[in-house]
């Protein structure tokens, strides 16, 4: 049997050994995917008659899928004679298959077709359903079974980053990767990555640095953010307890296309406005919560709109 030597970046070291999970999330250019596809090309050699599945939540053709990039692989390890490229799969060593699926196309009932596949792979799996992460878990059940994640981390609340970061599941793998990680990062792809931070540092973080969706393109107060952020003027503070606290609300509306609900509490200290993100991240709500808010600070401000209009009115009236 022919030993592959596959150059691995430190990052993804962890991933080397057997775990039931295994979770790659990051930023452009790390080669979290090439990591994978890589590891899938060696498994398949390593054990025959290996049965692998790809996943992405939404595949409509298999351009959308890890297809080529496996294929790429396969060449460039010189195992084009081992495995055999089909349209729609790949053959393994041993009778062994890779194939490709959208979950948004299985049912309970369609999903079992993949018990007894030993590894599936979920690529962009920050477009993954709760639904069919649900759905996929028990499926792949065979001995010695692995699931394999590689995402862009876009909201905390994502199933997939809830399932591998939030609970991180006992005996899961986990690890964090961006472009600084990539020993084998291109040129060309670090131009790009220095244009965006000059060009759009208010997606910057997200797209390049793994971080979460923070802002979106054109949001008011994103370029000042940004900007106090880089400057190093954003940091913990204590309030002034002598000075006084006010409350910002954006009420964001109501409807399929509301923003959300917001308080910003804000103190200004000399030059300084300090701004309480600790708690607001607290109380964040669902927009079922977020319209009951609506509706009561409506009321309060139409209550307090009276409440001063009849004040001016008996002062008035004490004046004649």
């Amino acid at each position: 049997m022919s030993i592959l030597k596959i150059p691995t970046a430190k990052a993804f070291e962890p991933l080397l050994q057997p775990a039931r999970y295994k979770g790659a999330h990051g930023g452009r250019g790390s080669g979290k995917s090439h990591f994978f596809a890589e590891l899938l090309v060696e498994a398949c050699q390593a054990e025959r008659g290996t049965l692998a599945v790809c996943i992405r939540e939404a595949q409509r053709t298999l351009a959308q899928s890890s297809k080529r990039l496996i294929e790429s692989k396969i060449a460039a390890l010189g195992l084009g004679h081992r495995f055999k490229v089909y349209s729609d799969k790949i053959v393994t060593p041993g009778d062994g298959l890779i194939i490709f699926r959208g979950m948004q196309d299985h049912t309970a009932e369609s999903i079992k077709s993949l018990e007894g596949f030993k590894i599936a792979w979920i690529d962009e799996a920050q477009n993954l359903s709760a639904r069919s992460l649900s759905l996929l878990r028990p499926t792949i059940r065979a001995h010695g079974s692995e699931l394999w994640a590689s995402w862009n981390p876009r909201r905390r609340s994502d199933a997939i980053d809830d399932f591998f970061r939030a609970k991180n599941p006992a005996g899961a793998v986990v690890v964090s990767a961006n472009w600084r990680d990539n020993p084998w990062f291109p040129r060309v792809l670090d131009e790009e990555r220095r244009l965006d931070l000059a060009l759009y540092p208010d997606r910057y973080g997200h797209i390049w640095e793994g971080d979460y969706v923070r802002a979106f393109e054109g949001a008011y107060f994103a370029q000042v953010l940004n900007d106090a952020k880089a400057q190093g003027r954003i940091g913990k503070v204590a309030a002034d307890p002598l000075l006084p606290l006010r409350a910002f609300i954006d009420i964001g509306g109501a409807g399929a296309t509301a923003d959300a609900f917001t308080i910003w509490i804000v103190q200004w200290v000399g030059s300084e406005m300090r701004a309480d993100f600790q708690h607001l991240r607290r109380w964040r709500k669902s927009v079922e919560q977020a319209q009951s808010y609506t509706f009561k600070a409506v009321i309060t401000v139409i209550v307090t709109g009276l409440v001063g209009a009849v004040w001016l009115g008996v002062k008035v009236m004490l004046g004649k």
